[in-house]
């Protein structure tokens, strides 16, 4: 069966992401937009610097355009937040992305990409499952992607990036980026984000060095996730080399890293602390925060500061855009890496929060440890670990009966106020610590997060809970 998790349908390559199932998925796009009356516009398709993305995206172009649906492809790989962008700003009802994000290197998937630039909410998703597998084995139509160019079924677009870029820089203060002329160091991990984030800091007159900008189907031997096990490298690289900053993106640009200045990693929590406080404190943008539920109680405690509410939603970007729209947020994010903010796109976007991590670095003159330490003055240590677990699979339904359906939990050492179970389990704790055990949607994992004021009392909360599992 072909699934779709958080993030677009994800699956290893050859094993279950094969051209069948490709196709499959292809068609059962083209059935949904007749379904919905929705065939009228154009699908835009990008694709990503994966093993086989360009191939599969022609693949994807080949059954739409065969079903009577015109395409538009890109002559190169872009991001994701390229797409959805394009689809916003065009009007589009849908668009496709050809990518697993920051899975190993082993997978790839799809992403589908719905009106206004968003991603495809839960009951969409449901139901391209279940076209999906309605699907005869003569049910695909499709046309050669040579022939299906030369009778204009499928069109090239032309200049992809530009509203893209134009979009961000007529946001930021360019100026102050110049004045401050930051020597950056760059790590795309491989991927398809280089050329938007290279032409904006060019733009804004930073001085930026590359690594790790070749393409590469195993992304050097690494996860392309921005972790801070996965950039050691740019880590000593920035330090031995005298850098301002290290910048890194995921493998299709929609997660963000930091490496300051004197080798510190900067995670994703802190980087969304930081430019709420920013956006809200010295931009002036007035209005609440969002975070999923595995994602810091510091963005809570900010927000308080400022007699904001920060509104905690379900993993998957779709309920933060979702949410953002609803309260009129400054910003969204997680604390897997990605964010966007108010007036942007409806999904997450390493390039702007990297550009505006910039600017703010410019504007306020400090470096990123200085400002997270001046967070952790105000606002108290806020530890996040996290534990990605394999089990077997005929293990999964008792883990969840485990988790989900029990009314006692193990004794973590401290009062234990409150349990949200909407997405997976989450543990509130008098001191405001929390602990969660989820399922990802993605891979197959068991994720449990904890947070507490020091990372040893969230690794106890982790230990705790595998123990009890089994795991």
């Amino acid at each position: 069966m072909i699934r779709f998790g958080t993030g677009g349908w994800r699956a290893v390559i050859g094993d279950d992401f094969t051209r069948e199932n490709i196709r499959r998925v292809a068609q059962g796009v083209a059935a949904l937009m007749y379904e919905q009356g929705k065939t009228e516009k154009p699908v835009i398709i990008g694709y990503d610097r994966r093993f086989i993305s360009n191939k599969s995206a022609e693949w994807i172009a080949e059954v739409l355009a065969g079903n009577g649906v015109q395409v538009l492809f890109l002559r190169r790989s872009a991001p994701t937040p390229l797409i959805m962008h394009t689809v916003k700003r065009q009007g589009f009802d849908f668009g496709l992305e050809v990518t697993a994000s920051h899975n190993p290197a082993e997978y790839n998937g799809i992403k589908l990409i719905v009106e206004e630039g968003r991603d495809a909410p839960l009951e969409t998703t449901a139901r391209l499952e279940a076209l999906i597998a309605a699907l005869g084995e003569d049910d695909i139509k499709d046309i050669p992607f040579a022939d299906a160019v030369a009778a204009g079924r499928i069109s090239y677009i032309q200049n992809p990036f530009n509203d893209f870029l134009d979009d961000i820089l007529s946001v930021m203060d360019i100026d102050a980026i110049r004045s401050r002329g930051l020597r950056i160091l760059f790590d795309p991990m491989h991927g398809s984000g280089t050329y938007p984030l290279l032409v904006l800091l060019f733009t804004a007159r930073c001085t930026v060095d590359l690594i790790n900008s070749n393409k590469d189907a195993y992304f050097g031997g690494s996860m392309p996730a921005p972790s801070k096990q996965s950039l050691g490298d740019l880590t000593e690289r920035v330090v031995d080399g005298g850098y301002d900053l290290g910048i890194a993106v995921d493998g299709d640009g929609d997660r963000l890293g930091i490496i300051d200045a004197n080798g510190r990693y900067i995670d994703a929590n802190e980087i969304l602390c930081l430019l709420y406080y920013y956006l809200h404190e010295h931009k002036g943008w007035r209005g609440p925060a969002v975070r999923n539920l595995a994602t810091t109680h510091m963005l809570d405690a900010i927000a308080n500061s400022f007699g904001e509410t920060c509104y905690e939603v379900p993993v998957g970007f779709k309920y933060i855009s979702a949410k953002i729209d609803e309260v009129d947020a400054v910003l969204g994010g997680e604390s897997s890496g990605g964010l966007t903010v108010r007036g942007h796109i409806n999904g997450k976007d390493s390039i702007y929060a990297a550009v505006l991590f910039v600017e703010m670095l410019s504007v306020l003159g400090r470096t990123a440890s200085e400002l997270i330490d001046s967070l952790r003055e105000r606002y108290g240590h806020y530890e996040m670990v996290e534990a990605n677990l394999r089990f077997p699979a005929e293990a999964r339904e008792e883990i969840h009966r485990a988790v989900m359906t029990r009314a006692d939990y193990p004794d973590f050492g401290v009062e234990l106020v409150r349990v949200n179970l909407e997405d997976g389990c989450k543990l509130y704790f008098a001191d405001g610590s929390f602990v969660i055990c989820r399922f990802s949607g993605t891979e197959p994992l068991l994720r449990i997060f904890a947070e507490a004021k020091t990372a040893a009392v969230a690794e106890r909360y982790i230990a705790t809970w595998r123990a009890e599992l089994g795991l």
